[in-house]
């Protein structure tokens, strides 16, 4: 669906005012991509609600006139989470963005879906408080949700779904549940709030969620450990899971990601497998100890260089540039489009799964950056290409599909913190087998239409 009538534009504008309807092409051009290699089909407008009760409003008049409806958050997602393949409406919940409260005592906050990550922990840092998923890119909160969000900081504090306490939801037939309660645990019935959590919008849209928060650590210590070879890199990461030293972050580069990090931000890394690592503690003495620990224990699996106690400042542009490895890359090779691997594994499995991408890469004579949050088993390559030139194309995609059955077989996930959305619907099956077909009768009781974010999880 690609046009209203001018009697559908009337209604959708009586519900929440000119300036926030919209059927302009260049509206609808900017919510038919993410930053992934999909596209999808031109929608026929796109709303901006600012409350629960307009949320709710528009999906139930959009049930009734059968209309598809793809939630859209920042747009930072990499699968087609939230691009349109129906067309039909986009509700678009940035404007959404107010936090509606903040509970230091309960550490716990309260906010709209289009609230950003950054600001929130703005917000709460003057509490000494914060909200530990980190993605990397400035994602709204309820497209954090919708994808089950983690990034860096996983291996220590947990993904999106561990830091939900309490939802709001609007179904797709406007009808508005709660889930879920704020206190700091429940054995009462099925859980809800992590149905939802993940979902990617496909079966309604979230317009208030309560979180937990945490305290900020009091002392960080960061440091990047050189390796002669992939392999002692990756075994290096496993012996510092199974140790208890509780990294904060751990981060897997290899040297063709730290080479053009180093051309673009000048960064002066030693151009090997390396590890980036960071710890939290409550005093400099633990991380004294926490380094000593980390040095020894490297050695052992054959660390060659390592590069302790950073300044803040420092400390700050090895982060960013590690969160800006995408667009990096992206900026490397102008005009080509980017296929992004996001499997997991085992942490005992994450050797070998590393080893054996980089072969795919190398053996393809692809272009591919091989790197990860190594601490929680997430790899990821960053394949590079033209998808115009359908023999370069064919390549990455068989490069994906032998990376991603590799990581299934070996008890892990075709998706570690990105989603399905579009790009991983053809591993679903292999992954779940026969229980894809009950989260199928999932979505059909819940959205018998299929109208909410159509052409997602499901092929």
């Amino acid at each position: 669906m690609n046009e209203f009538s001018e009697n559908q534009k009337n209604t959708l504008i009586s519900m929440v005012g000119e300036d926030r309807f919209s059927t302009g092409i260049s509206d609808k051009n900017s919510h038919i991509h993410d930053i992934s290699c999909y596209y999808g089909q031109l929608p026929a407008g796109i709303i901006w609600p600012v409350s629960t009760e307009e949320v709710a409003n528009i999906l139930q008049w959009t049930y009734a006139q059968k209309i598809p409806v793809t939630p859209w958050g920042a747009g930072t997602s990499t699968e087609g989470n939230p691009v349109p393949t129906c067309g039909g409406l986009v509700v678009d919940c940035t404007r959404m963005d107010r936090i509606l409260a903040i509970r230091p005592q309960d550490m716990q906050a309260d906010v709209q879906p289009g609230v950003f990550r950054k600001e929130l922990n703005r917000k709460t840092g003057r509490h000494g408080l914060f909200f530990p998923p980190d993605p990397g890119a400035d994602a709204t909160i309820g497209g954090m949700i919708a994808n089950n969000a983690s990034g860096i900081q996983t291996v220590k504090y947990g993904a999106t779904k561990d830091y939900v306490m309490r939802l709001t939801i609007v179904l797709p037939d406007g009808k508005i549940i709660h889930t879920g309660c704020l206190a700091p645990k429940s054995s009462s019935g099925y859980d809800l709030t992590r149905l939802f959590v993940g979902s990617e919008g496909t079966l309604g849209i979230v317009t208030e969620a309560s979180l937990r928060l945490t305290g900020l650590p009091a002392h960080h210590l960061a440091a990047t450990i050189t390796f002669s070879d992939l392999g002692s890199a990756c075994r290096a990461v496993t012996a510092m899971i199974s140790s208890g030293l509780e990294p904060a972050a751990l981060e897997l580069l290899t040297p063709n990601l730290i080479r053009l990090m180093n051309q673009e931000k000048k960064l002066g890394l030693p151009e090997e497998p390396s590890l980036f690592c960071e710890f939290h503690g409550i005093s400099e003495a633990t991380l004294k100890e926490t380094k000593q620990l980390t040095s020894e224990l490297c050695r052992e699996y054959g660390a060659v260089g390592f590069g302790f106690g950073m300044e803040e400042s420092h400390r700050k542009n090895l982060w960013r540039a590690r969160h800006e490895a995408w667009e990096t890359i992206h900026r490397a090779h102008p005009g080509k489009e980017t296929l992004i691997v996001d499997a997991a594994v085992p942490i005992s499995k994450y050797p070998e799964m590393v080893v054996f991408a980089q072969a795919q890469v190398d053996e393809s004579m692809a272009v591919g950056y091989v790197f990860g949050h190594a601490g929680d088993g997430n790899l990821h390559v960053v394949l590079v290409g033209d998808p115009e030139n359908k023999e370069e194309w064919k390549i990455l995609e068989a490069i994906n599909h032998h990376i991603v059955a590799r990581a299934v077989e070996v008890g892990g996930t075709c998706t570690g913190e990105h989603g399905v959305g579009i790009g991983k619907r053809q591993f679903m099956r292999q992954e779940h087998g026969d229980s894809l077909d009950l989260m199928r009768q999932i979505k059909n009781l819940v959205d018998p239409l299929g109208l909410m974010n159509p052409g997602k999880i499901f092929i």
